[in-house]
């Protein structure tokens, strides 16, 4: 008797788990192929998840709070990685790598019996909130860059103006001369925008709201505000070039008088206990070798 229900139960699970897969066959049918011909190449991690990613954000995406896609619609454009993926597919991305450590997880603990339910789920929140820590690392390295490659910029676009180029000429020669990285692209956004009729000015401002930088925005009020005025655009930037270049040094300054101060840690942790036991462990021997210890 014991047996034959063992076996009932385990021919129902299997018929269970062929309808399922069934199911989510049927359902990764309907998902439409995807053009990725304009779009900037995933990470390899990320393009590994991307089948699952595509079936979560074509049949779930449509519940998804309209709150939660604009804010991360903000910072896909904050970091360029808009142009890599939509915010519905960024958020269908947290949702499976939710989904992807609470099976991994699941699965062992199924084999081994020892599933433990709310380590399981604690796991798949902090897997679904991964990629907003990722989003953020690359926010903080665009914006390590954008500080970095300033002065730069700043020095090409004062060459240039000072050369007698125009401004839009000489964002054409910062964009063509000047160190690769996300300035580089929204020099090249501002171009675009100028390009399709937007004015220079509106253009600059919106390469600011896009960085949401404070040396960014106050290039750009210098530029509007000597174009306006008519004041020489060549010594606006000049000064532009010089007050960051300031600015950069300090920073370095600063980034050196905190060094001492964070490697406190490690050495007081790591490297003096090291030392210790290689000073103390000769004079140890010797007390050992005339039985003192």
């Amino acid at each position: 008797m014991d047996m034959l229900i063992s076996s009932s139960i385990a021919v129902g699970v299997v018929l269970v788990a062929a309808l399922f897969v069934a199911t989510v066959h049927k359902l990764a049918r309907g998902v439409p192929r995807e053009n990725r011909a304009f779009r900037d190449p995933l990470p390899p991690v990320v393009a590994t998840l991307w089948p699952l990613v595509r079936f979560v954000d074509f049949h779930i995406s449509r519940s998804f709070p309209k709150v939660v896609l604009r804010d991360v619609r903000g910072r896909l454009d904050e970091t360029k990685v808009a142009f890599m993926m939509s915010e519905s597919q960024f958020v269908s991305l947290c949702v499976s790598s939710s989904l992807v450590t609470f099976c991994a997880g699941l699965v062992p603990g199924l084999l081994l019996d020892v599933v433990w339910l709310p380590a399981l789920l604690f796991a798949g929140a902090l897997a679904a909130f991964y990629p907003l820590v990722w989003l953020r690392d690359i926010a903080k390295r665009n914006q390590r860059l954008l500080l970095k490659h300033l002065p730069i910029y700043l020095s090409l676009l004062t060459m240039a103006v000072e050369a007698g180029s125009n401004i839009s000429g000489a964002l054409e020669t910062a964009v063509r001369k000047g160190p690769p990285g996300p300035l580089q692209r929204e020099f090249e956004h501002v171009l675009r925008d100028v390009r399709s009729g937007i004015s220079r000015a509106e253009a600059l401002q919106r390469m600011a709201e896009r960085t949401r930088m404070r040396e960014i925005g106050k290039f750009a009020s210098a530029v509007v505000l000597a174009e306006r005025m008519g004041s020489g655009l060549a010594q606006t930037l000049r000064f532009q070039a010089r007050q960051q270049l300031t600015q950069r040094f300090q920073r370095a300054e600063k980034q050196a008088m905190e060094a001492p101060v964070k490697l406190i840690f490690p050495l007081v942790l790591f490297i003096f206990p090291v030392t210790f036991i290689v000073l103390a462990f000769p004079i140890a021997m010797k007390f050992v070798g005339e039985g003192l210890l």
